[in-house]
Order: structure tokens, then sequence, then C-alpha cells
């Protein structure tokens, strides 16, 4: 059984015709049918109210003053009947209120009733001395509408909207060549004009402001990288803290029956279970450390720092020209290794920030305990000489590590700047875990340590 072909639908036709059209011309159809920003006013991102009110402001105005010129002008200078005079107004001024947001939608209303009209005033003759097809208020009207238009829309909708303007100007002048005096290739060159100068400007407006999202979005990216570095390097400094005495355990375990005469066989076996699990934590904890260290990353070989080099920090100082003060105890008693590692890493960012951002300013650094707590205070007073900073601004990337190690231990960090321009670091780090008392057998036991560090092999970082 033969079917008939069916006729096309007559909805189907445009679709089809679209389809069949090249790509181009596609997406320029689809730009001018589809908005390519929200439905946002212009300057809805000011910080001031009237800034952002603005917008609203210029379209009132623009729309109270065109509506009655326009009206004036078909009925006076063009003898428009006065019903269809003030319906042109109003289709091509009344949208106008929309160009602050919807700058594409009001251009669909504005440029057919413009064409309406210059379609209404083709009777007059070549002697009435008017402008033809668009009259003055109008022409005038339209130019705000592009530059609208410019400041929202991408290049692909101006230069549709540019080119269907001029080819219905021109089709319009070849309809009466002796009324035509011009004014469709005056509007042609002028949108174009404005549409230029308001894409140059909406262009670098974007430019500047992906700009700004690019430097804060990189601020923070330096900051969050800062911040894992300096956990990192935290925990390789843990881990040479904690390796250190689980070496002196595992010794101490393995010697433990060489050095003691009489041991029952039960506690032989003690302290071998002891030295293995020992050695089973130092090989867990370089495991650990090869992830957290960066690719080629070499250990650290030296010994960590700690208060006792604190002079050398201050020395230092004062041979680049920073007049300095330090105030150390001479017994500040048994301090944890990550304590004292912290004060001395703190010690050095608060002097180092001196050397850089106030040169020549007097710096005082005094280290005190209560038995507690160890507070680390670091003043300085304001560079010697006006402008005189090796750095005029800085990241505050220092102050993230010494705010992680401060949090590391458990204590708190007080850093800003004083009145007099100075700048003040105050660190309070507690010598013990919270509920933990400094008895004597802790302080016995951490001066073991200490004494067997000298023969009790290190462990690689």
């Amino acid at each position: 059984m033969s079917s008939t072909p069916r006729p096309p639908s007559p909805q189907a036709s445009p679709m089809r015709a679209l389809r069949s059209a090249p790509s181009g011309v596609r997406a320029a159809l689809r730009g001018l049918a589809h908005p390519s920003h929200p439905p946002v006013a212009l300057l809805a991102g000011a910080p001031r109210r009237w800034q952002r009110l603005l917008p609203y402001l210029a379209v009132v105005a623009l729309t109270a003053t065109f509506l009655p010129v326009t009206v004036t002008v078909l009925t006076d200078q063009y003898g428009m009947n006065a019903a269809l005079a003030g319906a042109i107004a109003t289709g091509s001024a009344a949208p106008l209120l929309a160009i602050a947001h919807r700058p594409l939608q009001a251009w669909w209303v504005i440029f057919p009733v413009d064409v309406v009209c210059a379609l209404n005033l083709a009777g007059l003759q070549p002697e009435d001395s008017v402008t033809w097809p668009w009259p003055p208020p109008i022409l005038i009207g339209y130019l705000f509408l592009m530059l609208a238009l410019a400041l929202r829309e991408p290049r692909r909708t101006l230069l549709t909207v540019w080119l269907l303007t001029g080819g219905v100007g021109l089709v319009l002048g070849q309809l009466r060549p002796g009324l035509s005096e011009g004014s469709n290739v005056l509007l042609f060159v002028l949108s174009g004009v404005v549409l230029v100068i308001g894409g140059a400007v909406r262009e670098r407006s974007e430019a500047q402001r992906r700009l700004v999202e690019q430097e804060t979005i990189s601020e923070a990216e330096r900051a969050q990288r800062t911040l894992l570095e300096e956990r990192a390097r935290i925990a390789r400094e843990l881990h040479d803290v904690v390796a250190h005495h689980m070496s002196v355990i595992t010794v101490q375990a393995d010697s433990a029956p060489y050095r003691i005469e009489g041991l029952p066989e039960a506690a032989r076996e003690e302290f071998g279970t002891i030295a293995a699990s020992a050695r089973e934590s130092l090989t867990e904890m370089r495991r650990l450390l090869a992830v957290l260290r960066s690719e080629n990353a070499a250990g650290e070989r030296a010994p960590q720092p700690g208060l006792d080099r604190v002079q050398q920090l201050v020395e230092a100082t004062v041979r680049a020209g920073v007049p300095a003060e330090l105030s150390l105890p001479a017994g500040l008693g048994p301090v944890p290794q990550a304590v004292d590692l912290s004060a001395y890493r703190i010690v050095q960012e608060a002097l180092a920030n001196v050397v850089r951002h106030a040169p020549g300013a007097s710096v005082r650094v005094s280290v005190t305990s209560d038995g507690g707590h160890l507070t680390v205070l670091v003043v300085n007073g304001p560079a010697r000489k006006a402008g005189s900073p090796l750095e005029t601004a800085g990241t505050g990337h220092g102050l993230v590590g010494m705010r992680e190690r401060v949090r590391l231990t458990g204590g708190t960090l007080d850093a800003g700047p004083l009145p007099d321009g100075g700048f003040r670091v105050a660190a309070r780090l507690p010598l013990a875990p919270a509920g933990a008392a400094h008895s004597t057998d802790a302080a016995d036991a951490a001066d073991s340590a200490h004494t067997t560090e000298t023969t009790a092999p290190e462990a690689p970082a």
C-alpha cells in the first residue's frame, strides 16, 4: 500500500528554513532570541546605593524626555495623526525603561515600531524638508538603545543588530530615493560607532573584573599553599622530635638486658617487645613522612633548633642593622621539644619581619616561663626612616605559620600593630598537655632522654 507524501505544515517551514541556514546565521538568530546575560541591571554590583539606582534614573529620564518630544515632532513637523503619533511614540520611547536590564527585548519592540513609523511617513513629499526614514527623536533614542546593547550583549549579537539596522535602512531608502536625505546611512554609521565604544567599555570592565577575581584566587591559593607547606614542615619536624625519643626507647630497651644484671626471662622478653614496637613505630612514621614530603625533598639532617639558638638569631639581626635586645632567663627548666622548636620559629619569623618591614627599628625579644607556660614576646618600634621598609606590604603568610605552630602546641598567639607604628608578637605556649603536671619522674625521664641523645643513633628523616 503506497502512501502519498504529506505537504509540509506552515509551522514546520520556518524551522526547516532555520535548520537549512548556515551555522553562522543560525547562531546570530539564536543570539537575538536569547540574551547572553541574566536580567540584572547595570551597576547592580556597585558598592553604593546611588550608583545602583543610577541606571534606573537614567532610563526614566530618557523615557520622560523622548515620549513627549516624539509626539510633538511627529504631529507638528510630519503632520501625523495625533493618535497614531502617540502610539508610535509610546512604542519607541516606553521600552527604553527596560534597557537597564533587558536591552535586547527592548530592541525587539523599538525597532519594528521605528520601521512602522518610517512606512507611515513614506507618503511625504520631498518639499516637506523633513528627515526620513528616521525622525530625529527616534534616531537619537535608537542610539541610546544601541549603547545599552553594547554594554550587555556579545559581539555576535551586536553585529547582527547593526547589520539589520543598516539593511532595513537601505531598503527603506530605496523605496523613496528622493525623500531620503541620508538619515538611514547616518543611523547606520552612528550606531556602529556607539556599538564599538560601548563594546570596548564593556570588555575592558570585564577584563578588570576577571583580573581582580584572578588576583583574589591567586592570593587565596598562595595562602593555602603556605599553610600546607607549613603543616608539612611541622609534620617533618615533629617526626624528627618523636623519632629521637623513639630511638632512645629502642636503644634503652635493647641494652637493658646487658646493663641490668639478674633480669628474669620474662623481663628480657618484655624489653624485646618494647624495642620491636618502637622500631615498628619508627617505620610507620617514615612512611607517613614520605607522603607529607614533596617530591625530591631531602630530609633535614641537622638537629632541630630551639631556644638555645635564639641568641644567634638576635646577633644575626643586629648584624643586619637592627638594634635588638634579648631577655632569656638562665634556667627555664625542661621544655618539650615541640614547644622549644615552635618558640624558636616564632622568634625567627618575627625578627625576619622586622628586618623586611621596619629596618633600623629597635626590637626587644623576651622569653619567660611561669612553670606552666612559656611566653615569647617580640616587640619592635617603627621604622627609623619613613618609606624605608624593604617590603611595603606583606602577605601575612608568616603569621599563618606562627598560628599553625601555636595551634599545634595548644597555645595562644597575639600579633598586631602598635599605636606608635611598631608591631608586637606574643605567643603563650603550654609546657605540658592540659591536665598533666610536671612531676619529678617526668623531669628525670626527660633528663635521661637528653643524656642518651649523644649515644643514640638518629633516625633518618
